[in-house]
């Protein structure tokens, strides 16, 4: 390369540099808004300083500005044409009646596989019902709009939950393109709830909801420096949301603060005539923010999971100060957990999601009615053949193809799998550590740093703790943690069944201690050595 085309180049990225910073300029939120919280934006339309309405318009300002302009983050995949009706509504029913509840008005982006009866999409990112409306909300939504919350829109997501090929590229789906990470903006976001996780870093939005399979919540968290919340699976309602797996999805929230997630999840909670799994969390869902203890981590009892350290140092050393951290703040931490192999379990997981995958989603598109362009997994991958350029530049449908030869769940082979994992995640592992050592969590690295957007390789990260929980059905909440290389990396908190009180309260006193979080610069990619 010529020293023409290196000054050529070191110009083209300080132009980019500059419309970064000048775009977010342009989006500034005012000072009363920016890095604000639910209880923020409560005290700010209780108060008359902003309304509903107001804070919407804003929110959308900054969408202009940053998310398809200037550093182009591509987080939000559509927007909701009647938020502003629906928060000057709002607006009136304060004035009127006074607000519902903290979400009185405070607006919530979706990930792009919950179902709203409105005038937006629900596609999974796929192509194949990108025209497609739902008829009815999913149970969540209910939920959120009955705790009076105002749905912004929907964000992109990893096509079809990132179920799709095992070297899909995280954040990219054919409807949506591919969202970039706020903190480097060549980095991943990981998936695949990757546009709620952007969106909510970039505070296009104060919350999010996002769903989780594997990791798709508590990843995409920890690499875009935020709060993520999967619950116990049972605990928030599936119905209405494009599926993977009954044995372990679920939605949860995704946001900039314990406290944030605390009044989400409880507003997101209920039993559900349509989903028999709810019927398990009758007594056990509560009002999450009576956890909120910035002393919750004085006397208790935490597990270190060291077999999920080990694949990045920067990240173990991240942790590390975490957990001495905790210490100091009075917790008993136990070293040295031991949990049974990871790759038995990965197995026998793959398995089941296979085999749940095409009888879960098949139910999904039958019921989407005969306008539908698919109606089954054997519809989704001929529609994807036929559409290869625009479905599969980048990689294909393997995955799509491996559970559509799968046979009922009444196989052998399913129900061995199944047997073996629900085995080895509870009784063996989180199960028997907690009881073991008398503990109240599990704490371990959430995942890897941030890895370069690849085409050519897809993902290439590895590490992490978000299969155990996640096969168990289990609660995992993520926190940030601290930085490398300028990177966010969280660290996870999980345990039993329905803990997610005792979860939230020791993340609460971990953030309350820590403050690792802070807000991403749009940075054009890592500044090394700095």
């Amino acid at each position: 390369m010529d020293r023409r085309e290196l000054l050529r180049l070191a110009a083209a990225g300080t132009a980019l540099v500059t419309q970064m910073r000048d775009a977010n300029a342009q989006a500034a939120l005012p000072p009363d808004m920016a890095e604000a919280s639910v209880a923020s934006l409560g005290a700010l339309m209780q108060t008359g300083a902003q309304s509903a309405a107001s804070i919407a318009q804003r929110y959308f300002a900054r969408m202009d500005a940053i998310d398809r302009a200037g550093p182009a983050i591509n987080a939000v995949i559509e927007r909701n044409p009647d938020a502003i009706a629906v928060a000057e509504a709002l607006d009136r029913e304060r004035r009127e009646k006074g607000p519902r509840g903290p979400l009185h008005g405070v607006p919530v982006l979706l990930k792009d596989n919950i179902d709203t009866s409105d005038r937006m999409r629900t596609s999974a990112g796929s192509l194949a019902l990108a025209e497609r409306s739902a008829v009815r909300d999913a149970f969540v939504v209910e939920r959120l709009r009955a705790a009076g919350c105002v749905i912004l829109g929907k964000t992109n997501l990893s096509e079809w939950a990132n179920f799709r090929s095992t070297r899909s590229t995280s954040g990219w789906s054919a409807r949506g393109g591919q969202t970039r990470n706020p903190y480097a903006l060549d980095r991943n976001t990981s998936g695949s709830s990757s546009g709620s996780g952007a969106a909510i870093a970039a505070d296009l939005c104060v919350i999010a909801v996002g769903t989780e399979t594997d990791g798709s919540i508590t990843s995409p968290s920890s690499c875009c420096g935020l709060v993520g919340l999967k619950p116990t699976v049972g605990l928030v309602s599936r119905s209405g949301i494009v599926p993977i797996s009954h044995s372990q999805d679920t939605a949860g929230p995704m946001t900039r603060s314990v406290a944030d997630a605390a009044v989400l999840l409880t507003a997101m909670t209920g039993v559900d005539a349509r989903d028999a799994a709810t019927r398990a969390s009758v007594g056990k869902a509560q009002d999450y923010t009576r956890a909120l203890d910035p002393a919750g981590l004085k006397g208790a009892r935490i597990g270190i999971v060291r077999e999920c350290f080990g694949t990045n140092d920067r990240v173990d050393r991240v942790v590390e100060e975490g957990v001495a951290a905790m210490r100091n703040a009075g917790a008993i931490v136990v070293d040295a957990m031991k949990m049974p192999a990871a790759e038995r379990i990965g197995a026998a997981e793959f398995e089941i999601l296979k085999y749940e995958f095409k009888r879960d989603l098949n139910a999904y598109l039958r019921d989407l009615g005969p306008s539908a362009p698919v109606h089954s997994l054997a519809d989704v991958i001929e529609f994807n053949t036929r559409n290869a350029a625009t479905e599969m530049p980048y990689f294909g449908q393997e995955i799509l193809i491996e559970s559509q030869s799968k046979g009922p769940l009444t196989d052998e082979r399913y129900r061995k799998a199944l047997a073996t994992a629900r085995t080895l995640s509870r009784a063996q592992g989180i199960d028997a550590a907690l009881a073991k050592d008398r503990l109240d969590a599990l704490v371990a690295p959430t995942g890897p740093l941030p890895w370069m957007i690849d085409y050519a390789n897809g993902d290439h990260a590895s590490g992490g703790c978000t299969q155990m929980p996640a096969v168990a059905g289990y609660p995992h909440i993520t926190v940030p943690a601290g930085f490398a290389f300028g990177l966010p990396a969280g660290i996870s908190f999980f345990g039993g069944a329905y803990s997610e009180a005792k979860l939230i309260r020791l993340a609460y006193a971990f953030e309350q201690i820590t403050k690792a979080r802070r807000p991403p610069e749009f940075l054009a990619s890592v500044r090394f050595g700095n």
